[in-house]
């Protein structure tokens, strides 16, 4: 049985927690891959990037700063309260009252959003102006599976649908989305397209 709609919990409740986690994990899984890399490595940490950056700023910074390196670095170890507090939020909010409540009222056995719109154009002016990542980042929030596969075109860009459930159901998702994809044969081979070239 098909439920359309159901309305997952707002980003609100768990937003400036999941950027905290971002944050805290970010420096942290950059700086264990650098130290990976080995004492030839040009760089062993986040800090190191950022005073890389700093020093040679004419070229790797024209146009954009640093803001989101310098916030990371500021944060401590994974031990931390801070960290503990906002990764606790981030599961309540996306697994308990998300995702597992919203299943259970419904008795679904996954869930399907858009995968986002088309790519959208960056440029120096504006930055970054994406269409939006469709509706499934609660389930990266979670730490849940989701599947995206190709759902069409907009104006020649492709854009997917995604699949998405409860811990433990990759199954699942993996057969309904191979269910689609055999249904809409929606997959085209890439082409090279020019691009834009930005104004001098």
């Amino acid at each position: 049985m098909l439920v359309d709609p159901v309305e997952l919990p707002s980003s609100s409740k768990y937003g400036a927690a999941e950027f905290e986690v971002f944050l805290y994990e970010f420096k942290a899984g950059l700086n264990a891959y650098l130290a990976g890399l080995g004492p030839e490595a040009p760089v062993h940490t986040l800090r190191d990037i950022i005073e890389f950056n700093e020093r040679h700023r004419a070229v790797e910074m024209p146009w954009f700063g640093q803001e989101q390196f310098l916030k990371a670095d500021a944060k401590g170890p994974l031990t931390e309260q801070a960290y503990l507090d906002a990764l606790a939020t981030c599961g309540r909010a996306a697994r308990e009252e998300g995702i597992d409540a919203l299943m259970n009222q419904h008795q679904l056995d996954a869930l399907v959003a858009s995968g986002g719109g088309p790519a959208g154009v960056r440029d120096h002016a504006y930055g970054d102006r994406g269409t939006g990542g469709g509706g499934t980042g609660i389930a990266a929030v979670a730490g849940y599976p989701s599947v995206t596969v190709p759902a069409g075109f907009v104006l020649g860009l492709p854009v997917g649908i995604s699949f998405f459930g409860r811990a433990w159901s990759e199954s699942v998702l993996l057969r309904i989305a191979f269910a689609f994809e055999q249904a809409t044969k929606a997959r085209r081979p890439p082409r090279f397209l020019p691009t834009i070239a930005p104004d001098k």
